[in-house]
C-alpha cells in the first residue's frame, strides 16, 4: 500500500481529474490512498506546522516507511526513484509519502522520516505537486516492470 498524506485539499476539477487518472493507472501495480489534513495556514508558521503534524501522525503506522517531500531532501532521477521504491518494498509493504502545507513540514515529522526527497529546489503549489508525485510513482512502476512509458 502506498499512502500519500497531504496538507490541504484540492478544489480545482482539472487537478482532481489528473489525480484520479493516475490513481486509476496505479491500481494495476499498487493501491494508493490519499489522506488530506486541514491546512492551518492562518496560524503563525510554527504553530501551523505543529498542528498539521499532530493530524498527520494520526495516519502514520509503525509499519510505514515514511518519505517526506522537502526542498532540502535528496534529488533523484526517475530511474533512481524507481530503484529506491523497489528497494524499500523488499522489507516494507507500506510506503507513506508526506506533503506538507504552505509552511512546510514540522520537524517532528522530519525526524521520523526515513527518507527526505526533493523533486526540485523550486517551490510548487501543493495541489499540483500531488499530481507530480503520483506521476512519478506511476513512472517508477513502469520502469520497475520494464514497460514503455514516454520520456
Amino acid at each position: 500500500m502506498i499512502k500519500i498524506i497531504t496538507v490541504g485539499s484540492i478544489k480545482e476539477k482539472y487537478l482532481k481529474d489528473a489525480i484520479a487518472e493516475y490513481q486509476k493507472r496505479l491500481r494495476k501495480y499498487r493501491e494508493v490512498e490519499i489522506l488530506e489534513v486541514k491546512d492551518e495556514g492562518i496560524l503563525p508558521p510554527v504553530q501551523a506546522m505543529e498542528k498539521e503534524a499532530e493530524k498527520i501522525k494520526k495516519y502514520i503506522s509503525g509499519k510505514d516507511y515514511i518519505i517526506t517531500l522537502e526542498i532540502e531532501g535528496k534529488q533523484l532521477t526517475s530511474e533512481q526513484f524507481s530503484k529506491k521504491l523497489e528497494d524499500i518494498m523488499i522489507s516494507n509493504s507500506n510506503i507513506t509519502f508526506i506533503i506538507g502545507g504552505s509552511y512546510g513540514i514540522d520537524k517532528s515529522i522530519k525526524e521520523i522520516s526515513k527518507y527526505h526527497l526533493s523533486f526540485s529546489k523550486m517551490t510548487f503549489p501543493h495541489q499540483l505537486f500531488r499530481v507530480l508525485l503520483l506521476e512519478q510513482i506511476y513512472r517508477a512502476y513502469k520502469i520497475m516492470n520494464n514497460e514503455s512509458y514516454h520520456k
